[in-house]
């Protein structure tokens, strides 16, 4: 009888090793992919910030120089945010502002716009979306040049009328077949460059504002229309 029972006893510690030992790798791979893919992440988000500030505008490196962005519906965020400072020689000529498009065609669209100490756009590029294939992911670089025409513009240029797709009567052109994602990301770069009017003394640590030639219809609190929402053909 005894050694039956040391047999239950050896078999019951057999398969509590072999589940703890389970478990224990189990939680060791989930570790080690969740690392990899944040590492990941850092990667590829350093590499589409040095998309938009190539090495020669900037001598940091913008992971190591963080800002906390103040919450903002301009930046579709209802939490604190982390951007990233462009320094040539210690001086701030740039800063990376993260924002969500929460109106995407497929959900929400991540994405990080440069903005330059002059308030001109050095450039867009989506971090994380989950566009139609073939339709809305044309967002991407590598996909089609739609995503550069932001570059070079600015809360006066074009005019706040105008800092829409075509389609409502702006001047970015949409997609072929897609509609709404451009204008979700239109919409979401528009209360980026207004979020950088309002905070730029915060952000460069300098007041670099000319309201000189500041349109009338200047963004401050002027909202672009979003349109009625459709379905992508």
């Amino acid at each position: 009888m005894s050694e039956i029972r040391q047999a239950i006893t050896k078999s019951v510690i057999g398969l509590a090793a072999f589940a703890a030992l389970t478990a224990g790798l189990i939680a060791t791979t989930q570790l080690l992919t969740t690392e990899r893919i944040e590492q990941q992440k850092k990667l590829s988000q350093s590499r589409a910030l040095r998309e938009i500030f190539p090495n020669q505008y900037h001598d940091n490196e913008f992971l190591d120089d963080i800002v906390t962005l103040p919450e903002s519906d301009q930046l579709g965020s209802h939490e604190p945010l982390q951007g990233f400072l462009s320094r040539k020689a210690g001086q701030v000529n740039g800063v990376l502002i993260p924002a969500v498009a929460p109106d995407g065609y497929s959900g929400k669209i991540r994405l990080i716009t440069g903005i330059e100490s002059n308030g001109k756009i050095a450039g867009v590029r989506v971090l994380e979306h989950r566009e139609t294939p073939g339709l809305g992911d044309k967002i991407e670089p590598r996909k089609s040049d739609w995503i550069q025409h932001f570059v070079g513009k600015s809360l006066v240029n074009p005019s706040a009328n105008n800092w829409k797709v075509v389609k409502d009567g702006g001047e970015f052109d949409q997609l072929t077949g897609a509609t709404i994602t451009p204008r979700a990301i239109v919409k979401a770069v528009y209360g980026t460059l207004i979020y950088f009017d309002r905070h730029n003394t915060y952000l460069l640590g300098v007041d670099t504002k000319d309201y000189s030639k500041r349109d009338n219809q200047s963004a401050a609190g002027e909202k672009i229309s979003a349109g009625d929402k459709q379905s992508e053909p």
